[in-house]
């Protein structure tokens, strides 16, 4: 079958044909070449048409960053399949209520998820079929699927191949999805900037979950004939160590990492001399994180990005810092008027809003929440932002009521849902504090019916919550500010939180 001009399903096997033998990914200490890369691929999208599915069906999986995901995601792209990253983090019933609104055909896990991942879909009834990733999983067998087979057809650059859920500013993650024209652009206009060859090395530490640990570098990397090195976890001492290792080129990391490897004892001494593009995103890179870096010899590129746009939106130059600089190439932005939505020319502040072909074209069977951060062909993306008389932008503050921890946004009203679940709390209310290791963490104003503590309350979040979403202080109230009574005064919550942290 032939694919249109921007699918995905070739990368790998135009690679192998141009230099077979050149590593493709080293994934825990293991090594596969582009050749054998490509056979694995090959032979699961065949698995994967003989067993019934094709265009338009979905696979999820929870799994760390894998090779074997890698595999899983091409053959998704070569049938016409989406991919359904699912994170880990999350809690069984978190993952459950993504899984019943994914409706995939397939759930795939590695062995250290297994259990979470079939109680999740035992939770809500599922009987999708549950497999495991890798040469001895899913590539050696792929279950039938169930209603027998789809329609298989040619695949089309606006078909779906990513879904991604992210949390905005209402209670429950929705899922982006991204089509193979998305990803195609977003990686064509990152290739403008990163400029990766066949000899660069690229390390991913973001989990596979996030849009980032895909077209922010990996996706490049596999497309232009780098290799990638994987990690399943973040320890500072050993990605420095990789990094030397591997003579690793480029990486991202949101500014947690950062931060954590420069505090790592081993920052000093590390050898950090390969390293040449060292981007930034998820968050604004603090001036003192970019002084520690920049006295190493690595400057850090501030990008900005979201993953209904990608996510690639604007970069900035190496050492600039305050700004998210400039727009990537085939992507444009505008700034809007708050009140009006009318366009803010020359040197403003205004709503920042974006088109071009790596716009997502919405969330998955939400068209309601589609048509809110849409208009017309601009995605509205929530975030107030100032453009400078030279041209460049820099965020100055957020619509949406979401804060971002450790790179992973946190939706206040999610929290809030979860607290008020427990039977002494009448009302909660959650803001975003600053953390000095990972930008911002949760404090959460709570009005109770009978005394309680703060640990009471940790405890209660940490079995509905990951462990990011959990907050870090509790403030115990009366009764919460409101502007109407449906709506919280966030504002004046902010400030009274940040007279608080700041109080002596």
């Amino acid at each position: 079958m032939m694919a249109s001009a921007h699918t995905l399903g070739r990368w790998v096997a135009d690679r192998a044909a141009s230099q077979p033998d050149a590593i493709a990914v080293i994934d825990g200490g293991v090594a596969i070449t582009n050749r054998d890369l490509s056979t694995r691929i090959d032979a699961l999208a065949k698995r994967l048409r003989a067993g019934g599915y094709g265009v338009g069906d979905r696979i999820a999986t929870v799994t760390g960053n894998s090779t074997d995901q890698i595999v899983l995601f091409f053959a998704c792209a070569r049938v016409g399949m989406a991919l359904v990253p699912l994170s880990w983090r999350l809690t069984v019933g978190e993952l459950s209520d993504l899984m019943q609104r994914a409706q995939p055909a397939l759930v795939a896990v590695d062995d250290e998820h297994t259990t979470a991942a079939a109680e999740a879909l035992r939770a809500h009834g599922s009987v999708t079929a549950l497999v495991t990733l890798g040469t001895a999983g899913i590539e050696a067998q792929v279950p039938p699927r169930a209603g027998g087979f789809v329609a298989q057809h040619d695949v089309r650059d606006d078909d779906a191949l990513l879904v991604i859920f992210t949390s905005g500013s209402e209670s429950a993650p929705k899922g982006v999805v991204l089509t193979h024209a998305n990803c195609f652009w977003t990686n064509l206009a990152l290739a403008s900037a990163a400029q990766l060859t066949g000899d660069d090395v690229v390390l991913t530490v973001l989990p596979q979950f996030h849009v980032a640990a895909w077209n922010c570098q990996p996706l490049l990397a596999l497309w232009r004939g780098a290799t990638l090195v994987l990690e399943r976890s973040f320890q500072p001492g050993r990605v420095l160590h990789l990094i030397a290792e591997h003579r690793v080129t480029a990486m991202m990391g949101v500014p947690t990492h950062y931060r954590l490897l420069a505090q790592d004892r081993g920052f000093a001494d590390a050898d950090l001399t390969s390293l040449r593009t060292a981007l930034v995103g998820g968050a604004t890179m603090p001036d003192d994180l970019a002084v520690m870096w920049r006295e190493r010899g690595v400057a850090l590129i501030q990008g900005y990005g979201l993953t209904e746009a990608g996510p690639n939106v604007a970069s900035a130059r190496a050492g600039d810092v305050g700004v998210i600089g400039k727009p990537y190439a085939h992507v444009d932005v505008m700034l809007a008027d708050v009140q009006t939505g009318g366009e803010l020319v020359g040197a403003a502040i205004g709503e920042l809003w974006v088109r071009g072909p790596s716009v997502s074209p919405g969330y998955l069977n939400d068209a309601e929440a589609t048509a809110r951060t849409r208009s017309g062909e601009w995605l509205r993306t929530g975030d107030i932002a100032e453009r400078l008389d030279d041209g460049r932008l820099r965020i100055i503050d957020r619509v949406k009521d979401i804060f971002i921890s450790g790179g992973e946004n946190v939706s206040p009203a999610e929290v809030e849902r979860a607290l008020e679940k427990h039977a002494l709390i009448v009302q909660a209310a959650v803001v975003g504090i600053p953390d000095e290791v990972w930008g911002e963490r949760g404090l959460a104003f709570v009005v109770a019916s009978a005394p309680m503590s703060a640990d009471e309350v940790f405890a209660h979040a940490r079995t509905l919550l990951a462990g990011f979403k959990v907050p870090v202080r509790v403030e115990f109230v009366t009764e919460l500010p409101t502007l109407t009574i449906e709506k919280l005064a966030r504002r004046q919550l902010r400030e009274r939180a940040r007279a608080i942290v700041e109080a002596p």
